[in-house]
């Protein structure tokens, strides 16, 4: 049988099964199984088994339930409610204010959390009410929500990244370092788009009345409600880039810091635990089923040489690398809109990382640009995970069209952000660099 047709019937089978509902890790899995008896027999399969057991020995893959788990506990910690009350004292007198608060809030979540639904859903109970109460367009309000939110995966800590890393063998701590410009790039795009539109749209975000607004005093106090935040990313980024401890350890310390902000909120109970617990265990084992899937297909992809035929293919896109490198993110924008984040980077990984290597450029760099990337995936209809968080915690009279519409200028605000960090590398790579030095 020639490679083509083993490509084929591969990556056919892959998105037939998909098409028909079937859960990914099982798509990948029995893929990879079926495809490894048929092409070399029983004797195969001991090459599954290898790389199922090869896929748990990962050291670096302790950090993800921990770094949910943190997620968790901070989720309902009474973090975020201190850190809203604080943003609507300071931000609520300008126009926009309170979007704009809600942004620089979700990428404070973004730095102690390492997934996109934990800020996405405290500030969608939080202030997604806060904010319709006050006359906010509900597009200008949403879109903030779920766009600041989706900045959990990029800003470090972020699964994602560990996902990655572990596929490719690149440095945890320089993935995390190289998405921190690019974190603030995209938060800070999102505060000016927020910021211009209410300008010269007031109606659409009106600033708080002057009765409503808090005296320099109560906007003193409420700055105390950073101190935990800010202890919890300098336990977590802090011991990693000085080199005291590995990304696992430090998710450790992180998960101490949100039990230690629970106790201080006086939010932590058993109930809180337990729960968090069994959000953890369910989130961690659809990923780690995801990556045994993801191994297995991968031995099969390449002991049959078809990742060599895919290079050849990418490589013989006419325009040069950069051409090349576009229609990869072209590729991952379409993914990204029909499938998993963390199962997109299961299965392109393998495919494109030689083709990046083999052009040239550094993996590094094409890492964070490829969850910049996945990062769009949380907020494109039809299957954006935050679309739908939106939609459980949104009031009734909102609807999923109200949801698409909000998400759109966000979207676009994201892909200016990834051409930027494509025209001019040095926002990725500076920090990593710097690290290294």
């Amino acid at each position: 049988m020639s490679i083509e047709l083993i490509t084929i019937l591969l990556f056919g089978a892959i998105m037939f099964f998909l098409i028909m509902g079937l859960p990914l890790a099982f798509v990948l899995g029995g893929v990879g199984v079926v495809g490894c008896f048929l092409l070399w027999g029983e004797k195969g399969l001991f090459l599954i088994s290898s790389q199922a057991y090869g896929a748990m020995g990962k050291f670096t893959l302790l950090a993800i339930p921990l770094f949910i788990f943190m997620a968790m506990i901070l989720e309902r910690a009474g973090v975020a409610d201190d850190l809203y009350t604080m943003m609507h004292r300071w931000m609520g007198p300008l126009n926009g204010g309170l979007a704009i608060g809600t942004v620089l809030i979700c990428t404070v979540f973004a730095a102690m959390a390492g997934i996109s639904g934990a800020a996405t859903v405290s500030m969608g109970v939080i202030a997604l009410p806060a904010m319709l109460k006050r006359g906010y367009n509900k597009t200008i309000a949403m879109g903030s929500i779920s766009g600041g939110g989706a900045l959990g995966i990029l800003i470090p800590p972020s699964v994602p990244m560990i996902l990655y890393a572990t596929l490719t063998g690149e440095s945890i701590g320089g993935l995390f370092a190289g998405g921190i410009l690019p974190g603030i790039l995209l938060a800070s795009l999102f505060i000016l788009y927020i910021g211009i539109r209410c300008f010269f749209q007031p109606a659409l975000g009106p600033a708080l009345p002057k009765e409503e607004r808090a005296s320099w005093r109560e906007k003193m106090i409420s700055l105390k409600a950073v101190a935990l935040p800010i202890m919890i990313i300098i336990m977590v980024l802090g011991s990693i880039y000085a080199g005291i401890c590995t990304a696992t350890e430090a998710a450790a310390l992180g998960c101490l810091g949100a039990v230690i902000s629970a106790i201080v909120y006086r939010k932590l109970t058993w109930t809180l635990i337990k729960e968090a617990c069994l959000r953890t265990a369910s989130l961690t084992a659809m990923i780690i089923w995801i990556l045994i899937g993801a191994y297995c297909f991968t031995a099969v992809y390449t002991g049959t040489g078809a990742h060599q035929l895919m290079e050849h293919i990418l490589l013989a896109i006419p325009g040069g690398r950069y051409v090349i490198l576009i229609s990869m993110q072209a590729i991952f924008f379409i993914l990204g809109c029909v499938l998993d984040p963390v199962g997109i980077i299961m299965i392109c990984t393998p495919v494109f990382v030689p083709v990046i290597k083999a052009l040239g450029f550094d993996p590094l760099w094409f890492g964070v640009l490829f969850i910049m990337n996945m990062e769009m995936g949380y907020l494109t209809p039809p299957f954006g995970f935050n679309l739908f968080y939106m939609k459980a915690i949104a009031p009734p009279e909102v609807n999923m069209g109200d949801i698409y519409r909000s998400i759109v200028p966000f979207v676009a605000l994201q892909g200016v952000g990834l051409a930027i960090c494509i025209i001019f590398p040095e926002i990725i790579l500076w920090l990593p660099k710097l690290m290294v030095g």
